[in-house]
């Protein structure tokens, strides 16, 4: 009935759906006028209230990244593994390089920073390795963004709802802290989210390459890893949100359903995998050592054993496969090519690793949920450890449910806005039967709620939200794609005009706190012998400037 609904109002003429006034008049600027608007506006912001703050504003965690950016171009191995924020690191060594060798940066290395105790010196060249920084995560976002206007135009109908959930993407809570600061979730929530919609696509639509799309998004969710293990809560939720996804048009196409054509395609793409995992194994092995594990001060989460939760995630993915498959009649075929081709992918994804490789970037992804846990303040044990994990989490779900409120808990997140209308649409779409789309708007905002619910354990800061903000823009953009009529409702310009000006201001109150605060950099000290062992601080006692 759903495929019914929208034929017949993909049919319709312009004048007889009324909803497209009330689209168009949100988005009077076309797809790429719009897209250039978004960028526009993210990069104003990013002058007025982000690249002149004083250089050790957002220390943490600006001076991690910089400062391994400029250990590693003095040639020095990377110190920083906590996230283990790979590429954030990565991007920023090498554009320090491209700017030395253009003449626009003097210190690009470690050894070319002023001792601290030259202080007017020492602050001039962090000022221009951190602003330089500052840059790099700008085109960061910027990229981000225009990534996920295109795979969410190809996940919905309508480029209008696209274009508005790119708005509320681009002016989110988490993005408008991560458009000006270096931090990893930037990065790993951004691909998580890609790799969330290539799948959507996939199993919307079938088509002769669905396996490929399926590797690339698993490649997406093994490079969202490398840049902060806390996208594997993202990632496990995966395989349940795809099962709801799937259409009668995502049945197999005839070249899957020919034997003769399709399993060669098979066996190429299980040698494919074979290869691709025999290249990654020396990265699994250095992330499995014993010593290697001893060294970062990791504990067995389940079983008092490693890689139980591991191989858990890979069978529950092979599962909901199949029983997509059985569901939606995709062909044996393609199911084996399928299953071959995610691990395929997450073996390419992996290898990433090889383009700096470190034995602690290893451990760090190939273990993410014991990382995890030295910053969550859970810890795997016995039933006492257990129970108090319990209640801090049901502490943490209530203080989530207050934040939703907002009045409760007042936040700089308009995405909670966004919750305020997906919920009585979730109601809305079940009663007009659409269930499928209300089941998925449900489920993304369960995902949403558990990520923030574990997040909170660490105080859900604005910058966590881009871990789980993209489900709720999803679910909304979902819904109004499915449900065009509630864009005839009355009020529905006012309530969608408000609620763009809602993201695009009240995005902007931890920007302009983070210019406008007072304190200052004592509180460095408390972690700079950890982080930054060869750059003291000049207001720092320890360790001791050098002459």
């Amino acid at each position: 009935m759903d495929q019914a609904v929208t034929a017949s109002l993909s049919a319709a003429p312009a004048s007889a759906r009324p909803s497209r006034a009330t689209l168009d008049r949100l988005t009077f600027l076309g797809w790429r006028g719009g897209l250039a608007a978004i960028i526009a506006g993210v990069v104003l912001s990013f002058v007025l209230f982000g690249y002149f703050a004083i250089y050790w504003r957002n220390a943490d965690m600006d001076f991690m990244i910089v400062y391994n950016a400029l250990v590693l171009n003095d040639g020095k191995p990377q110190e920083y593994f906590d996230h283990p924020s790979f590429f954030t690191i990565l991007s920023v060594e090498y554009f320090f390089r491209l700017l030395h060798a253009l003449g626009m940066l003097d210190a690009d290395r470690l050894s070319a920073i002023p001792s601290a105790s030259h202080g007017a010196a020492f602050d001039a060249a962090m000022t221009q390795a951190v602003r330089a920084g500052r840059v790099v995560a700008l085109l960061t976002a910027s990229a981000m963004i225009l990534l996920f206007a295109a795979l969410m135009r190809r996940a919905v109908r309508d480029w209008r709802v696209a274009l508005l959930a790119t708005l509320a993407f681009a002016f989110s809570g988490g993005m408008a802290v991560h458009a000006r600061i270096l931090r990893s979730e930037l990065i790993a929530g951004s691909l998580a989210t890609f790799a969330l919609l290539v799948l959507i696509i996939a199993a919307r639509r079938a088509s002769q390459w669905r396996p490929l799309l399926l590797a690339a998004a698993a490649a997406l969710c093994m490079l969202a890893l490398e840049n902060k293990v806390h996208a594997i809560v993202m990632i496990a939720a995966f395989p349940m949100l795809a099962l709801t996804f799937g259409t009668p048009q995502g049945a197999s196409v005839a070249f899957w359903r020919a034997p003769s054509r399709a399993w060669p395609v098979v066996l190429a793409t299980l040698a494919c995998a074979a290869l691709l995992c025999g290249l990654a194994w020396p990265i699994v092995a250095a992330g499995i050592d014993p010593d290697n594990r001893a060294a970062a001060e990791l504990h067995p989460l389940l079983f008092g054993r490693f890689g139980v939760y591991q191989g858990a995630l890979l069978l529950t993915t092979w599962l909901a496969m199949a029983v997509f498959a059985k569901l939606y009649r995709v062909s044996a075929a393609e199911t084996a090519a399928a299953m071959a081709a995610i691990v395929a992918g997450a073996a390419a994804g992996l290898l990433a690793l090889d383009l700096q490789f470190n034995a602690g970037n290893a451990v760090a992804v190939v273990n993410p949920l014991e990382k995890m846990l030295g910053f969550a303040g859970l810890a795997p044990g016995g039933v006492s450890e257990a129970g108090h994990d319990l209640a801090l989490l049901q502490d943490s779900f209530v203080a989530v449910l207050r934040r939703y409120s907002f009045f409760l808990y007042t936040s700089a997140r308009p995405a909670i806005f966004l919750i305020w209308l997906i919920v009585p649409g979730i109601v809305y779409a079940w009663v007009v039967g659409r269930r499928q789309v209300a089941l998925q708007a449900t489920l993304m905002l369960l995902v949403a709620t558990g990520i923030d619910t574990l997040s909170a354990v660490r105080y859900l800061k604005a910058e966590y939200f881009l871990l789980s903000d993209p489900f709720i823009i999803i679910a909304g953009a979902l819904l109004l794609d499915a449900l065009p009529q509630v864009a005839q409702m009355r009020g529905a310009y006012a309530i969608g005009l408000v609620l763009s000006l809602v993201h695009m201001v009240g995005s902007q109150p931890e920007p302009v706190k983070m210019m406008t605060k007072q304190s200052g950099p004592a509180y460095i000290c408390e972690w700079n012998q950890i982080y930054e062992k060869q750059l003291p601080m000049p207001w720092c006692p320890l360790p001791p400037p050098k002459p």
